[in-house]
C-alpha cells in the first residue's frame, strides 16, 4: 500500500518544510497547497527550499479563508493532482503545515494495510451530535452564507437574520444527507476518485459553496455516497475548546501526545521545540498499538469544564464567572446565623467551642467587619473597613471564603447589616442560613427604653428583616435555609441548636451537654404587647407567652425516650 499526503500550508513555512521532509522520508509523495494570500517571495523561497525532493509537488493556489469554499477547492485540486501524478498511491492523507506525526510512517502504513477498504473520516449527521457552536447546525445547510464570518461579521449576521425572517430554505441535493466532522481525513483512492469524478459534482459544488464551513461537511457528506466501509473518526488528533477553536499543543503536552497512540496531532505551536525533538517516535513503546484518545479526551474534557465552570468561588481576571454558568458563587460551605447573638450574648464563643469552626461576629456591620479575632486585617489582606467592604460586598465574602476554605466559616448577621449581600446569601448553594426572626426585639427590650421610645427603631428593624426574609423565601433561592420565629425557637431551642452544630461539625459533632447562656427575657412579652398598643405590630416575633422564656430552659434539657418495656 502506498500512502500520499495532501498538505495545506498558510504560515510557519520553516516548520511546514520540516514536516514535508518527514513525510517524504517515509516514502510518501506530498502535494502541497499554499494559500494564495501568501506573498510571492515567501512562496518562492518555500518552493526552492523543497526543490531537492522528487516526490514533492505544488498544486494550484486558492485563497483559503476560514469557513469559506476556498479550503474545499484547494483540497479538491491538490487531491486530484496527487492521484493523477502518482498512480501508485492507494491512500490519501489530508494534513496541514501545523500537523506533527507522532509515530513512524511505517506504523501508519501497517495500520492502514490492516483496513484495506476502510475510509477514515469523521462523519455524523447534525441531528445526532451537538458539536456545532454558534446556534447554526441544520441551518448551515438550508441558508446561504456568501459573506465571511471573520471579515464581515455584521453583514454575515444580518443576512442570516434576514433569511430566517423571510423563511429561506435551500433545497438539499437529492440523495445527499448532510454530515459533519473533522476536516482531516484519510481516504482510499477509490472513494476519493469517486467523489472527485462524481457526475453531479458541479451541482454538489454549487450547493456547498454557500454552505457555512463547507470543509467540515463536503467530504464528510459525499463519502457516505461512495465509500464501501467508513470508520467515523479522524486519524489526526485535534481537540477543540468550548468556542469551537482548536487547542494548540505546547511542549508540556508531550506526555499526553505520547499516551494517545495517535499517528498525527494538530495543532502544534511552531516554537514547541520539545515536541519537534520528541516526535515522531522511532518506535512505539510496547509495540504498535491502535490509536486511543480516551485519556486525552478525559483530560481535555476536564480542561473545558474548568474553563467554562471554573473552580467554585475563584474570581480572577482570566475568568470572571457568569452567574448562570458559574460553578458555585463561593468556594466552600459556610453558615450565617441571623438573630442568634441577640438571644445568646456569648453565642460566638460557644459555637466555636462546639464545632471548632471559625466564628466571626457581624462581618457586615455598619461600622466595620467584625473578624473572628477582631483584627483590622484578615487573611487575604481583607480590611475591616466598612467602606472598602461595601464597595463589593459579595467580592468581600467570596474572597474571605476562598482564603479560608481549609476551615469552616460562620458569621453573625442582623437586620442592620449591609443589605447588598442578601442576594448572595439566598442564592449561593454553599450558604446555610439560620434565622430567628424577631430577635431584633431583644436588644431593644434590654436597653431599658420604653416601647414608645423604641417604636420607630423597632419598625425600621422589622422592615429590614422582612426584606431579608423575602430574599430567602424567593423561588430562585438555592441556599439551605431554616427560618424560625422567636416564639417557635423558644419552644425548644436545644433541637435547633443540635441540628445547627451537627451541620457545621459533621462527623465530629457530639450531643450538646449545655446550651449557651440566654438573655433574660422576663417582661419581653409585655414589651411586645406595648409595641402593639403603640401601633407597631411585631409580627415576625411570633406569639410569645409570658411563660415561654422560662419554659425554654426546661425544654432545653436533654429529652428522655422510652426504648422498650415489658
Amino acid at each position: 500500500m502506498s500512502l500520499g499526503v495532501v498538505m495545506l500550508v498558510h504560515s510557519d513555512f520553516a516548520r511546514a518544510g520540516q514536516m514535508v521532509r518527514h513525510w517524504a522520508a517515509g516514502g510518501c509523495p506530498v502535494m502541497i497547497h499554499v494559500d494564495s494570500d501568501v506573498d510571492t517571495a515567501t512562496f518562492d523561497w518555500f518552493v526552492a527550499n523543497l526543490s531537492d525532493l522528487d516526490d514533492v509537488r505544488f498544486s494550484t493556489r486558492h485563497r483559503c479563508e476560514w469557513g469559506m469554499w476556498g479550503l474545499v477547492a484547494a483540497t479538491q485540486d491538490a487531491a486530484g493532482q496527487l492521484l493523477r501524478e502518482f498512480a501508485h498511491v492507494d491512500r490519501v492523507f489530508l494534513a496541514s503545515g501545523s500537523c506533527l506525526p507522532l509515530r513512524p510512517i511505517s506504523e501508519l502504513r501497517d495500520f492502514l494495510d490492516g483496513c484495506p477498504q476502510t475510509d477514515f473520516i469523521e462523519s455524523a449527521t447534525t441531528a445526532d451530535v451537538p458539536w456545532t457552536v454558534g446556534g447554526l447546525d441544520r441551518e448551515r445547510f438550508t441558508l446561504r452564507f456568501p459573506f465571511s464570518w471573520k471579515r464581515r461579521r455584521r453583514l454575515f449576521d444580518n443576512y442570516v437574520k434576514f433569511q430566517q425572517a423571510i423563511g429561506v430554505k435551500r433545497k438539499i441535493p437529492k440523495g445527499l444527507v448532510p454530515h459533519m466532522g473533522s476536516q482531516w481525513w484519510c481516504l482510499t483512492r477509490k472513494t476519493l476518485t469517486a467523489i472527485l469524478n462524481d457526475p453531479k459534482r458541479r451541482k454538489y459544488d454549487r450547493y456547498f459553496k454557500r454552505v457555512w464551513i463547507p470543509d467540515e461537511s463536503y467530504f464528510q457528506t459525499l463519502v457516505r455516497k461512495h465509500a464501501t466501509r467508513i470508520q467515523s473518526r479522524s486519524l489526526t488528533l485535534s481537540k477543540f475548546d468550548f468556542q469551537g477553536k482548536p487547542h494548540i499543543f505546547y511542549d508540556d503536552h508531550a506526555e499526553i501526545l505520547r499516551r494517545s497512540g495517535c499517528f498525527v496531532a494538530r495543532k502544534i505551536w511552531p516554537n514547541a521545540q520539545v515536541l519537534f525533538d520528541s516526535f515522531p517516535q522511532a518506535t512505539t513503546p510496547n509495540g504498535p498499538t491502535r490509536p486511543s484518545t480516551g485519556t486525552v479526551d478525559r483530560i481535555f474534557g476536564k480542561a473545558v469544564e474548568r474553563r467554562t465552570r471554573g473552580r467554585p468561588g475563584l474570581y480572577m481576571h482570566s475568568r470572571y464567572p457568569n452567574v448562570k454558568k458559574a460553578n458555585g458563587i463561593s468556594a466552600a460551605p459556610f453558615s450565617v446565623m441571623h438573630g442568634f447573638d441577640a438571644l445568646f450574648p456569648h453565642f460566638e464563643n460557644w459555637l466555636a467551642q462546639q464545632t471548632d469552626a471559625q466564628v466571626h461576629g457581624h462581618l457586615f456591620a455598619k461600622d466595620k467587619a467584625q473578624f473572628a479575632d477582631r483584627s483590622t486585617v484578615f487573611r487575604g489582606a481583607l480590611s475591616d473597613c466598612a467602606r472598602l467592604r461595601d464597595y463589593n460586598a459579595q467580592g468581600f465574602l467570596t474572597n474571605l471564603l476562598w482564603t479560608t476554605r481549609d476551615r469552616y466559616q460562620c458569621f453573625m448577621f442582623g437586620p442592620t447589616d449591609t443589605p447588598s449581600i442578601h442576594w448572595m446569601l439566598a442564592h449561593d448553594t454553599n450558604a446555610r442560613v439560620w434565622v430567628i426572626s424577631g430577635a431584633w426585639s431583644i436588644p431593644l427590650f434590654l436597653s431599658g427604653r420604653t416601647a414608645a421610645e423604641t417604636r420607630a427603631e423597632a419598625a425600621h428593624l422589622q422592615r429590614c428583616e422582612n426584606k431579608f426574609l423575602k430574599a430567602l423565601n424567593a423561588p430562585q433561592a438555592h441556599a439551605r435555609i431554616r427560618i424560625s420565629t422567636l416564639a417557635d425557637f423558644l419552644d425548644n431551642p436545644r433541637d435547633t441548636l443540635q441540628v445547627l452544630v451537627d451541620q457545621i461539625a459533621g462527623h465530629k459533632a457530639r450531643a450538646l451537654s449545655d446550651l449557651p447562656e440566654m438573655a433574660d427575657l422576663g417582661g419581653l412579652p409585655a414589651y411586645l404587647q406595648e409595641l402593639k398598643n403603640q401601633g407597631m405590630h411585631p409580627f415576625l416575633t411570633g406569639d410569645l407567652s409570658a411563660e415561654m422564656h422560662r419554659n425554654a430552659a426546661v425544654n432545653s434539657e436533654p429529652r428522655s425516650y422510652v426504648v422498650g418495656h415489658k
